[in-house]
């Protein structure tokens, strides 16, 4: 089902009944619509999982923090959970993020749909987020989206700079 699709046929809620309701899995929140997030299987998990194991691994070298599903306010009425957030140390720590991150990361699930993936890449950005990464752990492949460029992955590291982040993404799927 479709974001719009949703928005026809479901209760419209405030922000403040989102806020205080607990979902499991989180849900995200648009213009007053919850929508269940797509669920990762196996590959997506353990990818997730070994990705930010690794950036935490290299917090203090690189000067940033990795969370997991931590939810950001990119608009007044809308919330998203990527599946890893990266701040830069110094970034004021808060229990919904009103700043944006660094650095958002999403795996791909087999249900994920591109126009979805867009709409929410097009929100971190706007927001101003100034990296987003997509990930396929199905393909194998990876794409690095700015407010100026969007680039597939080639040489198998993805990357950042200020602060300079550099992730052999293919020794993670190694490890899977």
């Amino acid at each position: 089902m479709t974001y719009a699709e949703d928005m026809s046929t479901q209760t419209l809620v405030s922000v403040a009944e989102y806020l205080s309701t607990s979902f499991r899995p989180d849900r995200e929140y648009l213009d007053g619509v919850v929508l269940e997030r797509a669920m990762g299987e196996r590959d997506h998990s353990r990818l997730q999982s070994l990705l930010c194991a690794f950036l935490i691994q290299q917090e203090r070298e690189w000067g940033i923090d990795a969370v997991v599903e931590q939810r950001v306010q990119v608009k007044q009425h809308r919330f998203r959970i990527p599946d890893i957030s990266v701040l830069a140390h110094g970034a004021k720590p808060e229990p919904i993020y009103t700043e944006p991150p660094f650095l958002c990361i999403e795996i791909l699930s087999k249900d994920d749909a591109m126009s979805s993936m867009l709409e929410r890449i097009h929100d971190y950005l706007e927001f101003g987020v100034a990296y987003v990464w997509v990930i396929d752990p199905r393909t194998r492949r990876a794409w690095t989206y700015t407010r100026n460029e969007i680039r597939e992955v080639t040489d198998g590291t993805l990357r950042t700079q200020n602060p300079d982040i550099a992730v052999p993404f293919a020794a993670i799927f190694e490890a899977q």
